[in-house]
């Protein structure tokens, strides 16, 4: 794929983190778009071509999973590359399905921005990138349903372990442990609400194979 120039299309949807990325980018003179979550990015590809694509991955309405495999399978947009930003997929799991949707890198946070910005210097000078093939449906279902199972037990415990300490805790530590605890039951309830709809996907693709 050649890479031409064009804007950056931010993918987030978080607020604060929202605006510092776009800060830090257009500080350093890029252009940029943004979208809160992945619906909104695919709207914003009908008008705009982005030279590259940052996304997060927990995010409502159309997560950075289904979006990338999305981006994948439609022509227009299937060579566009994408960086992953994440902070609750992190494990050694959750990066090899993320590059087998066709990352181009994968970036934990908080974020590094010396390493951000060289990453992005580095994508949109190569004159070649190479996207491999998109996965099947059916791979893809598998791969995401095993991601979204695995985090929502790491979150379940993490809720657990979260309440069985605040009792114990000082005053003055409760409110940041609060804020954990409530941030936890968020991500918790935004998988369960993906999980809920790929389960329903797969059974409508399992009753039209019958």
């Amino acid at each position: 794929m050649a890479n031409t120039r064009g804007p950056l299309l931010v993918v987030e949807d978080i607020p604060n983190v929202l605006e510092l990325l776009e800060v830090t980018l257009r500080f350093q003179g890029y252009e940029v778009i943004s979208a809160k979550n992945g619906e909104e990015a695919l709207d914003i590809l009908e008008k705009e071509k982005p030279a590259l694509i940052i996304t997060d991955i927990l995010m409502p309405k159309l997560d950075g999973f289904s979006f990338v495999q999305k981006l994948r399978r439609n022509p227009k947009t299937q060579n566009i590359p994408v960086i992953f930003l994440s902070a609750t997929y992190v494990t050694p799991e959750d990066r090899t399905f993320a590059m087998s949707l066709g990352a181009s890198r994968f970036i934990e946070k908080p974020i590094d921005t010396e390493d951000f910005l060289l990453t992005i210097a580095e994508l949109l000078s190569q004159e070649e990138i190479t996207i491999p093939r998109p996965l099947a449906q059916p791979q893809f279902y598998s791969g995401y349903r095993a991601r979204l199972e695995t985090k929502l037990q790491h979150k379940n415990r993490q809720i657990a372990r979260i309440e069985r300490l605040l009792p114990t805790l000082e005053d003055e530590q409760k409110e940041s442990f609060k804020n954990l605890f409530y941030q936890a039951i968020r991500d918790r309830n935004e998988i369960q609400v993906e999980l809920e709809a790929l389960k329903e996907t797969i059974e409508n693709l399992h009753k039209k194979d019958q």
